[in-house]
């Protein structure tokens, strides 16, 4: 029989939205129902937890799952040792620190002393701890907005996105101390069957995250400028190039990253690139 792996992920929400998504991308499908705990995947093998994110360090540090998909607050916040085999980049949100308007905030040292509420009690006390805070952490598990308001804290630590809900209680954002995202966790102690499997895994993560990442892109260019073409394009070792009917020109071919690709093709322009072509990438390794 052949040897699988098992993943524990949030049973629902956005977290398990977008790793369902990223583990369909890399051609391994499972039908997610809200009321099945567990799964079987086809085009890999691979079984499926559907659990409370803040389960998940638990369940793979006791051999429940082999591996996870886990904020990264989530997994620092309890405490347990493993191997963090990958950050997803994505799930990204931030503890930051909020305060009732009037509270004059300088920097963390204003919290000295005062009542700070918080579902993170082990994340916060590390960063008061680095800072030489000395505050009383109030641990609650919801709703922490409305502490400041009922005088249970003086400020409060929270996940924070937009701000609005901050708003709607009177509070302010005023320091983020903390950022997360997505992580991929694992038990140290796989076996070496289940440790091929994790590593055909990331791989294939691998290729899903680094093509998100990347444009694709062709067009025409004069022969004679092709050398500065390939130095502006730059990243891949070597772009590929086709010769065209007119033997002043050619058809270059390359991958270049998202976050560079404006200023790469106001260049290629200025070289006289011609009918610029620019596609999404599915899958890609360097």
């Amino acid at each position: 029989m052949e040897s699988t792996i098992s993943i524990a992920i949030q049973k629902s929400g956005r977290l398990s939205e977008k790793s369902l998504d990223l583990i369909r991308s890399c051609g391994i499908d499972v039908n997610a129902d809200s009321r099945v705990l567990k799964a079987s995947a086809s085009g890999f093998p691979l079984d499926f937890l559907f659990v409370r994110d803040d389960d998940i360090p638990q369940y793979v540090a006791d051999g429940v799952a082999d591996i996870g998909i886990v904020g990264r607050n989530e997994y620092d916040e309890s405490g347990i040792s493993l191997s963090v085999v990958r950050d997803l980049k994505f799930a990204s949100c931030r503890l930051s620190i909020a305060v009732p308007h009037g509270f004059v905030y300088k920097d963390l040292s204003s919290l000295e002393g005062k009542r700070i509420a918080t579902s993170y009690p082990r994340i916060l006390s590390d960063v008061l701890n680095k800072n030489g805070v000395n505050a009383q952490i109030v641990v609650v598990s919801g709703s922490v907005e409305i502490t400041v308001d009922v005088g249970i804290a003086d400020a409060i630590a929270d996940l924070v996105s937009t701000g609005t809900t901050l708003k709607m209680n009177g509070l302010e954002e005023v320091e983020c101390i903390y950022r997360s995202s997505a992580v991929m966790i694992a038990r140290s102690d796989m076996s070496d069957e289940k440790r091929v499997l994790l590593n055909r895994l990331l791989e294939r993560i691998d290729a899903v995250m680094l093509a998100r990442h990347q444009k694709y892109i062709l067009f025409n260019l004069p022969s004679d400028k092709l050398e500065e073409a390939a130095a502006i394009i730059g990243g891949m070792k070597s772009p590929t190039v086709t010769p065209l009917m007119d033997k002043n020109w050619v058809s270059v071919q390359s991958a270049v990253d998202e976050n560079r690709f404006w200023a790469v093709f106001e260049e290629l322009r200025r070289l006289g690139a011609e009918g610029i072509l620019v596609m999404n990438i599915e899958k890609m390794t360097e």
